[in-house]
């Protein structure tokens, strides 16, 4: 009887493409969870097609391997991880192992090297292999006793496979990915041959790499295409291939802690497998295990949250009736603080409707009051305006401590709310000192999510009920008004305890950082009522504009269409990846930057404007294209949409708790993404307008983040640029070029306002050689040239990296902080792009520090002088605001002064102001 085969399965090949390959998927929470499923989905059909035989699941180990020792340059290219892919992987290994998988991950080596050593272990014992992956470099491992499966296709290359799909055997395999390289691992072959070239060259010479170099005389006589120019390609680039050979090369003789008697499959750890299918929401697979249990006669405990000290009861009610409403008025006038939380029929602040509050006033107790629930056989509720009227003087009392989760968006539900059916008549929510999505997120901006689910599991312990368990998902989803009051209750209740239990959890946390708890009280929490009016108040827009600006992108659209059409000599979907792969690389023959995680020439954006940058035609053309279409789709035709039909304008929603750095964001629409550098993205802020007497006055800092890297940096050179008002750009570029101020170029101030601009965002000499058009030496001696005229700048970035490295995170003036948890990685990308975020963060983290505390300023005196003007946007650093139009120059001026002043650097801050009838006037 044959002997079951060894199944080694390539895991981190399987990662990446289930990441790629597969839809997205995610828990209620949020976590991403679609490549683990994709991955476990695959490994439990192994197991089914294999079920005698011994298996490993081999990963790559975190940091660098031999190779990048060889060749720095190794993967440089790789994209750095995704982060919802990084998030999945520890639970993946967890669930690999609970499974009862041997897995393998072993520093300084590819998963790759581990394989290939027990693959050729394996096949000396006479045992047969089969290895699962989708990775073209495995084939040098095949032969008599090694199989190549895939699982994801479900197909097997054998010898005569691979000689079928590369043209070569597979003793051949690297010597032919080291003459076409591989643009994945950044493996640089020889230029310009491909997989053709390289096949018909290895069988011309019968042989390999070798012997290729050996024959060099008679590649002019193969029948391949430009045989006559490879010898001298060949020749001048021999080093390359042969260092090309060494990195394609598997390593067979890894030394293992493990032998081949040592991948044996175990029973899977039931109670472990159910924890993880918790946490991951994989449901069915969750009831799967508890089937085998029982079949197995085996007793396993479903995970529970971590529970309290102490077993304490929940405490929820539902209020129907007025005396237990007074009850509770009651408990809140007495609280020293207390959480609430609306309940309402939708998501967007400003169109949903109210449909009931809840309270907790002691952790464990909370209650209900509903309102407007309207489903078959409801019972009677309390009327509507008689509960908001008596919690009205409470929730507008500033003495009355609130908490909220996310408060903001409840405070514009009551604002709303139209008590009797008056519009004017709602409820100012004063008095919230804390929010937890807030205290979460100052806590540390990285750690997780900041929503409340994701909350109670990490710093609570307990798995909330999800909305869509009560409320159903997809089409058939009720809104919260249909849900029994069975469910509803509980469900409120539930937010309002889990919230005051999640600030007691978590204001304990930041009281042990001050500075922390610093940017909660001095800058968060004051913004939350200044941003809850920003959105209340809302921008005019001109819906006729945008509809012409409509029609005319469409027009030019048609036309470029046509004329990619005429590039390309046929007519094709411009819109489909396949199509366009076909025209670039088959038809017109375009060089390969890229490749897809399927293996196919990629035609991403970032490909399409390095194609038009080395003046490629076609892809000149698809970029425009894809540019008026964006405008098209996400603005002029999308922003009438998005018209209130109650107030006539658009409301954005700001986010304070998604950027990392502290920045806003906005969403519904995103208004802080309209392209300003083309003449279509500036006209889609002339449809944004001021209403009849009145204009719209835009204030905005001036290079705001080179002014706070003169502050951290403390170089003289800088600081006296900007204390003298001298233009940076222009006292740089005369400090880089070695001439007066006064015989800057135009050409020397752009390139000097690149490197400014660069450093701070951590551009490297070939970065900026590619944007300001000269060669990559050229473009290290203007870096060079830069940090001996400015020492005070190249001793911050390295103080910063050196400081960040010591503690993990780095700070803002202020005192927020960012964590960089792979600034230490063994990885040398991840290393390094972590310290560019190190060395860029305080500033961005300032500036957005700055801008905040500056909203505050100018609504506290906006507030106080009762002068005819608002705020309408926020957008990075600018503040749009609608006046009237007699109080023009007196708003100009005290707005310049507030936000000038909102903080003391050692540079002044300088605020530009406009004014027009529409924000592109005004900007």
């Amino acid at each position: 009887m044959s002997q079951a085969p060894l199944v080694l399965v390539d895991g981190s090949s399987y990662l990446y493409r289930a990441f790629h390959a597969l839809p997205p998927l995610t828990t209620s929470k949020g976590l991403p969870t679609g490549a683990v499923k994709g991955v476990l989905n695959m490994l439990k059909s192994l197991r089914k097609q294999y079920p005698d035989s011994p298996f490993a699941v081999v990963f790559d180990a975190k940091g660098g391997t031999f190779r990048d020792d060889m060749y720095a340059e190794y993967k440089a290219n790789r994209p750095s991880m995704p982060d919802d892919m990084r998030v999945q992987i520890e639970p993946l290994h967890q669930s690999v192992i609970a499974l009862g998988f041997p897995l393998l991950c072993v520093e300084g080596v590819e998963a790759d090297d581990v394989i290939g050593t027990l693959a050729r272990s394996s096949a000396a014992a006479d045992r047969p292999v089969v290895i699962s992956t989708g990775d073209k470099d495995m084939a040098q491992l095949v032969d008599g006793h090694i199989t190549l499966v895939n699982t994801m296709t479900g197909s097997a290359m054998d010898v005569e496979g691979v000689k079928e799909k590369f043209g070569v055997a597979p003793e051949q395999i690297i010597d032919y990915l080291a003459l076409m390289g591989d643009s994945s691992d950044n493996i640089p072959g020889v230029p310009g041959i491909g997989p053709k070239t390289a096949s018909g060259l290895l069988v011309g010479v019968n042989g390999g790499l070798k012997e290729l170099y050996e024959q060099l005389d008679i590649v002019p006589t193969l029948p391949i295409r430009g045989a006559k120019t490879l010898p001298a390609k060949l020749e001048e680039h021999k080093e390359m291939a042969f260092l090309s050979y060494q990195l394609a090369t598997i390593k067979i003789d890894v030394p293992l802690e493990v032998g081949l008697d040592d991948l044996h499959l175990i029973e899977p750890d039931r109670e472990k497998l159910l924890e993880l299918y918790t946490l991951l929401e994989f449901r069915s697979w969750f009831d799967e295990v508890q089937r085998d249990a029982k079949r197995a006669g085996q007793e396993v405990v479903a995970p529970v949250e971590e529970a309290p000290a102490v077993d304490t009861e929940l405490k929820y009610e539902t209020i129907l009736d007025q005396a237990r409403f007074d009850v509770w008025l009651k408990k809140l006038s007495d609280a020293k603080l207390f959480a609430f939380d609306t309940e309402t029929t939708g998501i967007d602040a400003q169109q949903a409707q109210l449909v009931g509050l809840s309270f907790a006033v002691e952790a464990y107790e909370a209650a209900y009051i509903p309102l407007t629930h309207s489903y078959m056989g409801v019972p009677e509720q309390l009327d509507r305006d008689t509960v908001l009227r008596a919690l009205k003087p409470i929730l507008e009392d500033p003495s009355k401590l609130k908490v909220g989760q996310h408060a903001k968006f409840d405070m514009n539900i009551l604002a709303n709310c139209a008590i009797g059916g008056d519009q004017n008549c709602g409820i100012t929510v004063q008095g919230i000192a804390y929010d937890t999505m807030l205290e979460s997120y100052v806590l540390d901006s990285t750690a997780t999510r900041h929503d409340m689910d994701s909350l109670a599991l990490k710093y609570l312990g307990h798995s909330t009920v999800s909305f869509q368990d009560i409320a159903g998902k997809g089409a058939k989803q009720l809104t919260f008004d249909q849900i029994s009051l069975e469910q509803a209750g509980p469900y409120a209740a539930e937010d309002a305890d889990v919230t005051l239990r999640l600030h007691q959890t978590l204001h304990e946390k930041l009281a042990a950082i001050p500075s922390l708890a610093s940017v909660l009280t001095d800058i968060e929490m004051p913004l939350v009522p200044v941003l809850a009016r920003i959105e209340r108040q809302g921008a005019l827009v001109d819906a006729k504009l945008l509809g012409v600006q409509s029609v005319e992108l469409g027009d030019k659209m048609v036309a470029l269409e046509r004329e990619a059409f005429a590039i390309a000599g046929e007519e094709f979907n411009l819109g489909s990846p396949k199509q366009l792969g076909a025209i670039l690389y088959e038809k017109l023959g375009y060089p390969v930057l890229s490749k897809t995680a399927k293996g196919q020439a990629s035609t991403a954006e970032a490909v399409l404007a390095e194609l038009a940058e080395q003046d490629y035609l076609l892809p000149k053309v698809l970029m425009q294209y894809r540019s008026m279409s964006k405008l098209k789709s996400t603005y002029t035709d999308r922003l009438p949409e998005q018209i209130n039909p109650r107030t006539g304008r658009i409301h954005t929603s700001y986010h304070q708790a998604v950027a990392a750095t502290g920045r806003l964001s906005s969403s519904d629409p995103n208004l802080q993404n309209i392209p300003i550098r083309t003449a279509e993205g500036r006209r889609i802020r002339q449809a944004f307008v001021a209403p009849k007497g009145y204009k719209l006055l835009a204030a905005d800092y001036s290079q705001i983040e080179l002014r706070i890297m003169a502050h951290l940096a403390k170089d003289e050179g800088l600081l006296h640029a900007f204390r003298n008002d001298l233009d940076v750009h222009k006292a740089t570029a005369a400090e880089v070029f070695g001439v007066e101020l006064g015989a800057v170029t135009t050409d020397q101030r752009r390139s000097a306002k690149a490197i400014n601009f660069g450093l701070i965002y951590g551009m490297s000499a070939f970065g900026l050689a590619k944007q300001i058009g000269v060669d990559r030496k050229q473009s290290q001696a203007y870096i060079d040239r830069y940090f001996a005229r400015y020492p005070g700048v190249l001793a911050y970035m390295e103080r910063t990296r050196a400081q960040a490295a010591e503690q993990g995170y780095v700070e803002t003036i202020f005192g927020r902080r960012l964590y960089l948890p792979e600034i230490n990685a063994k990885n040398p990308a991840l290393r390094k792009g972590a310290e560019r975020t190190a060395i860029n963060a305080p500033m961005q983290g300032t500036a957005a520090d700055i801008i905040k505390k500056a909203m505050v300023a100018v609504d506290n005196w906006l507030a106080e002088s009762g002068l005819d003007a608002k705020v309408i946007l926020q957008v990075h650093d600018e503040l749009v605001l609608e006046v009237r139009e007699d109080l023009v120059d007196k708003v100009r001026d005290e707005i310049r002064q507030h936000m000038s002043q909102a903080v003391t650097l050692d540079v002044p801050l300088l605020v530009e102001v406009g004014v027009g009838d529409n924000w592109d006037e005004a900007h």
